[in-house]
C-alpha cells in the first residue's frame, strides 16, 4: 500500500522575533528628533497578540508605524500579518491604534484556499483543521505544485508550509 505524504498550511507569528523587533524601535523612537516630545510609544500585549502604537498625532502615529514595520521587516515577519484597527483618539489630546498579529487562518481563508487547491483538480485532498490546512496526497510532486499554486495566488495573510511527511 502506498505511503501517504502530507503538509500543512498556517499561519503563526514568532512573538520573539516581534518583541525583538518592538524593542529595537522603542530604542529608535526615543532617539528620533521628530518625535522627541511625543510620548510615542509601542507596547506588546504577548497574550493577546496586539500591539498599541501611540502618538501625539496622526502624523507622528505613522512615523512610529513606519519604524515598526522597518524594524520587523528586518526581523523577519511579514506586514500581511498585521491587521491595523481604527486610529482613536487618546488621553491628552493623543491618539492609538490598535495592531493585531495574525496567529491561525481564518476560516474565511481556508475556504478559499481550500477552493483553489481543488479547482487545480490535482490528486490531492485538503481538509480544514482548526487555524490550519492539512494537504495530503500519494504523490509528492503533486504536494509541491500545490505549495507553488498557493504561493502563487498572493492571499492576503501570511502563510507557512510546515510538517512535509
Amino acid at each position: 500500500m502506498a505511503k501517504q505524504n502530507s503538509f500543512d498550511i498556517v499561519s503563526q507569528v514568532d512573538v520573539a522575533e516581534v518583541k525583538n523587533a518592538v524593542n529595537q524601535a522603542t530604542k529608535e523612537l526615543v532617539q528620533r528628533f521628530d518625535l522627541k516630545g511625543s510620548n510615542s510609544s509601542i507596547e506588546l500585549n504577548d497574550k493577546e497578540g496586539k500591539l498599541v502604537l501611540a502618538s501625539a498625532d496622526e502624523f507622528k502615529l505613522n512615523a512610529v508605524n513606519g519604524i515598526l514595520q522597518q524594524k520587523l521587516v528586518r526581523r523577519g515577519v511579514s506586514l500581511k500579518a498585521l491587521t491595523y484597527g481604527t486610529v482613536e483618539p487618546a488621553a491628552q489630546g493623543t491618539v492609538r491604534q490598535t495592531v493585531t498579529l495574525q496567529q491561525g487562518i481564518p476560516i474565511e481563508q481556508a475556504r478559499e484556499i481550500v477552493k483553489v487547491i481543488k479547482k487545480a483538480k490535482l490528486k490531492v485532498q485538503a481538509s480544514i483543521n482548526d487555524d490550519m490546512v492539512r494537504v495530503s496526497g500519494k504523490d509528492r510532486d503533486a504536494l509541491q505544485e500545490v505549495i507553488a499554486l498557493v504561493k502563487e495566488q498572493d492571499f492576503p495573510i501570511d502563510m507557512q508550509f510546515t510538517n512535509y511527511r
